[in-house]
């Protein structure tokens, strides 16, 4: 079509091959489609490097939108196939961390009639594994449901109890001791221990609990770990659980919270926790206290009284290199020997 277009008029042309002009004008190196084209894969192939490849079109056109750049999502994504740049996959799920053949008390759905209008109304809670030098961790974590932000978390060896208790508590100091928190979870059986039911009555939570078999109730939080084993741990071949922690910590509290684009948000978490007009919630310090942040401020933070209770130290896990140094991570115990990268 190319050759005829200097004899033919490109219409006809289009008519007769049952193509459209749009192709022709596309295709074509001189036309002014495929110079605009040529201009956008630069900032797209910089936004998915930006990303570490991690954006699908859908983020990628998002952020072009923010950033001024006029264009379809389609467009994105034909840019991205011609490019051959794909965003990181999901592997297959292993294995299963709810164990919910046990007798302790299970909650009702709370959360399934709830109208979340707010932050700190209504926390999902779950775990899930990482791959450990052939054995497993296990992650547990706190996600606000109206900020879409991960507010706690902890890592352990160990399924017990204590690993969704720490991460509550880890929420729970980070959000400013917040009452009448609905706290949903699946029927694990750390969910539905003396210790966790403790401490939630310590804080004034409400518990709610999925549907027996039903794991669509807590879809949120397994998105979020299938988000972040797609795009952070599926690279690297870990060692030693301190190798995990500083990678989890680097990933939610770095990228997740402050960066990347929640679709349901069109900004970052951090960005629609600051355009709520509510100041971001303070960073997790080492003790089991309010992070002080000057004289001031530290007198005007409890708004009620804090709980008593005892917690092991939190090296590292949620501090960001944003905040005043008197909350800032303890840099030796998140710098580890190089991770190695799976090729």
């Amino acid at each position: 079509m190319s050759t005829l277009a200097s004899d033919f008029p490109v219409a006809s042309l289009a008519r007769t091959l049952g193509i459209s002009r749009a192709t022709q004008y596309r295709n074509s190196s001189k036309g002014q489609r495929a110079l605009e084209d040529a201009q956008l894969s630069e900032h797209i192939a910089r936004i998915f490097l930006q990303h570490k490849q991690r954006y699908g079109s859908p983020r990628i056109h998002l952020q072009l939108q923010q950033e001024g750049f006029h264009c379809g999502v389609n467009r994105v994504a034909r840019l991205m196939r011609q490019a051959g740049w794909v965003a990181k996959m999901p592997r297959r799920k292993c294995p299963r961390t709810t164990d919910s053949r046990h007798s302790g008390p299970i909650a009702a759905n709370h959360l399934k009639k709830l109208h979340i209008s707010r932050a700190n109304q209504a926390w999902a809670m779950d775990i899930t594994y990482i791959p450990l030098g052939g054995r497993w961790a296990y992650l547990a974590a706190v996600l606000d449901l109206h900020l879409h932000k991960i507010v706690g978390w902890e890592i352990s060896e160990s399924l017990h109890a204590d690993v969704a208790c720490t991460a509550l508590k880890h929420a729970q100091q980070k959000q400013g001791y917040p009452a009448e928190v609905l706290v949903h979870s699946d029927r694990g059986i750390q969910y539905a221990s003396k210790e966790f039911i403790s401490l939630c009555t310590l804080f004034g939570c409400k518990r709610s609990m999925s549907a027996k078999g039903n794991c669509y109730d807590n879809a949120t939080m397994e998105s979020f770990f299938g988000v972040l084993k797609r795009e952070e741990l599926n690279e690297y071949d870990f060692e030693s659980i301190e190798e995990v922690r500083a990678q989890v910590f680097e990933y939610i509290e770095t990228y997740y919270n402050r960066v990347r684009i929640h679709t349901a948000l069109g900004m970052s978490p951090l960005a629609f926790e600051r355009a709520q007009g509510a100041a971001p919630s303070a960073e997790f310090s080492e003790a089991w206290e309010t992070p002080k942040v000057g004289k001031k401020e530290a007198e005007e933070q409890a708004l009620r009284p804090r709980p008593m209770v005892v917690t092991s130290s939190y090296p590292s896990a949620s501090c960001s290199p944003a905040e005043p140094a008197s909350v800032s991570p303890d840099i030796t115990s998140i710098h580890q020997e190089p991770l190695v990268i799976k090729h």
